[in-house]
């Protein structure tokens, strides 16, 4: 009879997201693992598959959840100006999370060597892209945002200046320079 699992897959995929996130994908050993999220390594073989599919399944769920904190901004916002503030304040206000970003750190690390990471991220940064030019383009239709803005060139232009940001953030915690740099990145906006 075939032994039932004695976890939950989120919890334990959130423990491997966090460390991957801490460590990289290279630093982080297979024992790591084993010893973080609590589990058997055959566990997480018959579960996940290798560290890579790990790793990957731990970016997927990163995005999932990124993409359902940004979705839950919008509902609860009605200005575009606040919620493009909002995620811009929240890379450098993180609780409870690694400092910095693990899609970007993912990129950074494994972008060049990794195919399958390089199209994940990819991926990730044209969602983004996409959505920031539907806020601009729902921005300029209000009148909250200048008309004579290109809203894809002013996506590129604050996901650019948001990932500085959110590599930024990993080696300095003035946040008095961290702000003057979204106030400047949303001024164009005006």
């Amino acid at each position: 009879m075939a032994r039932s699992k004695e976890f939950e897959i989120n919890e334990v995929l959130d423990k491997a997201m966090h460390l991957f996130w801490t460590q990289g994908y290279e630093k982080t050993s297979m024992q790591d693992l084993v010893e973080f999220m609590g589990i058997h390594r055959r566990s997480i073989y018959d579960t996940f598959g290798d560290k890579h599919a790990l790793f990957v399944k731990a970016l997927e769920r990163y995005e999932a959840k990124q993409t359902s904190k940004i979705k839950f901004l919008t509902q609860n916002q009605k200005s575009i100006k606040l919620v493009l503030r909002e995620m811009f304040e929240s890379t450098i206000r993180k609780e409870g999370e690694p400092i910095g970003c693990f899609m970007v750190n993912s990129g950074v690390e494994l972008g060049v060597l990794d195919p399958e990471i390089s199209s994940l991220v990819n991926e990730s940064y044209t969602r983004t892209e996409e959505f920031l030019t539907t806020l601009i383009q729902t921005g300029q239709q209000t009148g909250e945002i200048k008309k004579d803005l290109d809203p894809v060139v002013t996506a590129y232009f604050l996901m650019n200046n948001w990932l500085g940001l959110r590599t930024l953030v990993k080696t300095t915690s003035d946040q008095r320079k961290l702000t003057s740099i979204i106030d400047m990145s949303l001024s164009i906006l005006d």
